[in-house]
């Protein structure tokens, strides 16, 4: 295969973040035909296509997905490279790439990694979301640092890597104002009245919680499921079900979706996990996040 050409990477780059062709050639000042041309000289000297053409319409092939991610990271590289020629300085500032589990609150996420941004030395923050699986496949290529997950990695992963506890936490169980009216039982039995907004089972803590409810004879009726903690909370502020959440983040919870806290238990726990390269900790950002989590 002949030398890649960065400037035919470039214009793929462009129209894969724009959208589309007729935006891209806006944004370089080029003609719509000037890019097809050089997009599809690209596809025919790399083998491969990189877009799904539908009508006008374009989206990336699974081939151009990945494509465009080692591109972004390229020309982000040379951004910081034209930085640092224009200060005539090297950079101040290290980056440090965390994959974060979809799973996780973003506010528990915010928690855990916003000490990084304390540190003397000054550090640029990438944060990814993903599902487990991805995050580990680029742990294991080095695009990440490490991961902040709710699930440890297993015994027997082709991925070498390591867990390191960084915090655990109780359950709290939450509802609208408007559910709690009529319900005079006591905590647990009052949680078989309601409906329930229930974490995926991509969510570790959601065996235990489903052990813990049949432990007390508590039938749920799940009405719906979520990765996303956010959106749970969102549809328990309208009054649509009870859910659970992480005793650590139960103030903001309260404040932030109007809610009533049901009752708590220390009989689940949820745990929340750097997975790391490295055995013994080095990385002084992720030095930084154990330390801040085993203060609190």
């Amino acid at each position: 295969m002949s030398p890649l050409n960065y400037n035919h990477l470039y214009y793929f780059y462009v129209v894969a973040t724009e959208g589309s062709i007729t935006k891209a050639s806006k944004r370089l000042n080029l003609t719509p035909q000037t890019i097809s041309g050089q997009i599809t000289g690209f596809e025919a000297q790399i083998g491969v296509n990189l877009f799904e053409r539908k009508g006008k319409a374009l989206t990336l092939s699974e081939i151009g997905l990945l494509i465009y991610s080692y591109a972004e990271e390229i020309f982000q590289l040379g951004d910081e490279v034209k930085n640092i020629l224009k200060r005539k300085q090297p950079s101040l500032w290290h980056t440090f790439t965390v994959g974060i589990t979809d799973v996780i609150p973003k506010v528990l996420a915010y928690e855990l990694l916003s000490p990084v941004l304390n540190m003397n030395e000054p550090v640029r923050l990438i944060c990814q979301e993903g599902d487990q699986d991805h995050l580990l496949a680029d742990l294991s290529i080095n695009k990440i640092d490490c991961i902040l997950t709710d699930q440890p990695l297993q015994l027997g992963s082709h991925v070498k890597a390591y867990n390191h506890l960084l915090t655990e936490s109780g359950v709290t169980f939450f509802a609208a104002e408007d559910l709690l009216k009529d319900c005079n039982e006591e905590f647990p039995k009052i949680l078989s009245n309601f409906s329930w907004l229930m974490q995926s089972k991509k969510s570790a803590v959601r065996a235990r919680l489903s052990s813990w409810l049949e432990k007390n004879n508590i039938s749920p009726n799940i009405v719906a499921e979520f990765d996303d903690s956010a959106l749970m909370k969102s549809f328990g502020k309208s009054g649509f079900g009870i859910f659970s959440s992480p005793a650590l983040i139960d103030e903001y919870i309260v404040d932030k979706y109007d809610v009533k806290i049901i009752g708590h238990t220390e009989e689940i726990k949820e745990r929340y996990y750097i997975i790391s390269p490295e055995r013994r900790l080095k990385h002084p950002a992720i030095l930084e996040i154990v330390n801040a989590a085993n203060k609190q």
